[in-house]
């Protein structure tokens, strides 16, 4: 079996965020790590190639040091990986991520996409489903649980209330939650390794994109950043023998009741 794992490097969420006042959006500078959610997809790959013999590839798209957090997955258990990266991508869009993924590994064969449920700086969810409608491939998301069999995914889909089964044929895109696994800690000879495992790096060029993704083709812009209204101070009663009665009204007033 053959997987691919969508990794992205971000800003360590540990860290007070920033935002750029010119570009309106987030500074990447700084400590930058693996996203926390995508060792979780890692980890999904890894369990899967062990169980029935493949190999896991990691994809990203970044700046050149979006390397260190493929090297991580790689660090992980993973065999080998894809950055595309060109300064044309810089600010791209959900869609231009998806674009850009797809078109690194157009002619490839896999038989499963894992990613994240969402990227913990941007959190828009998007590049999964994109991905899987630019394939033509069905999407199996918010799994906590997933097990490949007989030419087809199975998942247990996290809802609020519970959790839904739901499956597809191969080859599909699939999303992870976080309580899908415990990710492995890289141990020193997995960080060894990792220096030597491969890592193609793609321009536009080569994945014959130009003019299709990044700059040339944002479909979203971020016109406004404003900060959020301050909670507001909450009403204190003071029973003097009607208070049942003030907090019934303040809930029909919401109409909660």
């Amino acid at each position: 079996m053959n997987v691919l794992v969508c990794v992205k490097q971000i800003p360590d969420p540990n860290t007070p965020g920033k935002l750029d006042p010119r570009t309106k959006r987030l500074v990447r500078e700084g400590d930058l790590v693996l996203d926390p959610g995508d060792e979780h997809a890692v980890e999904a790959g890894l369990q899967l190639v062990e169980k029935d013999a493949g190999e896991v590839t990691l994809v990203s798209m970044g700046p050149p040091r979006a390397l260190e957090a493929i090297r991580r997955g790689l660090a992980m258990g993973a065999h080998r990986g894809i950055l595309v990266t060109d300064p044309e991508l810089e600010n791209s869009d959900a869609l231009s991520t998806a674009r850009a993924i797809a078109g690194a590994i157009k002619g490839q064969q896999f038989d499963l996409i894992i990613c994240g449920t969402e990227s913990t700086d941007g959190s828009s969810g998007a590049v999964p489903a994109q991905l899987a409608e630019l394939l033509g491939w069905p999407l199996l998301s918010f799994a906590k649980k997933l097990e490949v069999a007989n030419g087809k995914a199975t998942i247990d889909r996290q809802t609020d209330e519970g959790y839904d089964v739901v499956e597809a044929p191969l080859p599909a895109v699939v999303t992870v939650t976080g309580g899908i696994n415990e990710a492995r800690y890289p141990a020193l000879r997995g960080i060894m390794q990792a220096k030597n495992k491969e890592v193609k790096q793609l321009a536009l060029a080569e994945i014959k994109l130009d003019g299709q993704v990044g700059k040339a083709a944002l479909t979203q812009e971020v016109v406004e950043v404003a900060p959020a209204e301050a909670r507001k101070a909450g009403e204190v009663i003071e029973d003097k023998g009607d208070g049942a009665k003030r907090v019934a009204d303040f809930l029909k007033d919401l109409k909660v009741i």
